[in-house]
């Protein structure tokens, strides 16, 4: 007579009820990851989109006065272009230092550099014009010498550049610690001169995070608004860049600040769309 098997009473549900669950919170948790994903993007493209739509709808480029966007255009790139080629002459000693070499006060050095970075524009502004202005700290010495900083376009340079040049120090430093020093002992052991290493093999090879942070400082500065009114301030064809002509014409002519705005978005559209490029390539590269 065959032996009747013994089941623990209820053992079978607990775990199939277990493995339901599981199910349920794994699809609950996708289903809240996709809604979350889902309300950033609309929270970063709805506005975009808006402008576009406003834009559009109200043909606001026909409402653009000529002669004020066209000095505000060739102000910022001009502005802009200055201040893209110090922050290559400044930065990118400085970021192979802080990459390279060890030195005292190397921590408060990088963080002193990275601080516009957090820093609110208005403090920024506010310290530049402490520091340069007629009753600055340099003030009496720039005088002197016969130089006359704020509200000029020598000021909107400056602004741009203090901002800014953070964004390029932190990439070309990056780029810097990624190059293999074995390659650079290598041409040293060719008879290459420190000078002719560095132009020739440490730069190329970190020519890539040097793009991209020259074209996030570029950005950058192309975007600087607070610094720049409050230090330069906001003087047409002067010291009035883009940010600060959408200010200026924002209560009576909303169509210009809007197409104005619009540029700039499609400006800095076409500046992360390089830099994404090159990190694609760089990941490329490295797989």
């Amino acid at each position: 007579m065959a032996e009747k098997v013994y089941k623990a009473p209820g053992r079978l549900s607990l775990v199939s009820f277990w493995r339901d669950f599981g199910a349920v919170v794994s699809w609950t948790g996708r289903g809240l990851t996709l809604l979350m994903s889902a309300c950033a993007v609309l929270l970063i493209a709805l506005p975009i989109g808006s402008l576009i739509w406003r834009s559009i709808d109200e043909r606001a480029w026909e409402l653009v006065p000529e002669g004020s966007i066209v000095q505000a255009i060739q102000l910022s790139l001009t502005t802009t272009a200055v201040s893209m080629l110090l922050t290559l002459l400044l930065g990118t000693p400085l970021a192979y230092a802080m990459a390279r070499r060890k030195f005292w006060g190397k921590r408060l050095v990088g963080v002193l550099v990275q601080l516009p970075i957090v820093l609110p524009p208005s403090v920024a502004g506010l310290a530049l014009l402490i520091t340069f202005g007629r009753r600055g700290v340099m003030g009496p010495v720039l005088q002197d010498l016969g130089i006359q900083l704020v509200f000029t376009s020598a000021a909107v340079v400056i602004a741009q550049t203090f901002v800014a040049m953070p964004f390029y120090i932190r990439s070309a430093e990056v780029g810097f610690r990624l190059v293999d020093m074995e390659v650079e002992q290598a041409a040293m052991v060719d008879g290459a001169s420190s000078w002719t290493r560095f132009l020739y093999v440490t730069i190329p090879l970190a020519s890539r995070s040097l793009i991209t942070g020259a074209l996030l400082s570029w950005a950058r500065a192309l975007g600087e608004f607070g610094a720049t009114i409050l230090f330069a301030g906001n003087l047409q064809g002067r010291t009035q860049t883009m940010p600060l002509l959408i200010y200026n014409i924002f209560e009576r002519n909303i169509g210009a600040a809007i197409w104005t705005a619009l540029i700039l978005i499609a400006l800095a559209a076409l500046i992360l769309t390089a830099t994404l490029f090159l990190a694609r390539e760089d990941e490329q590269r490295v797989a």
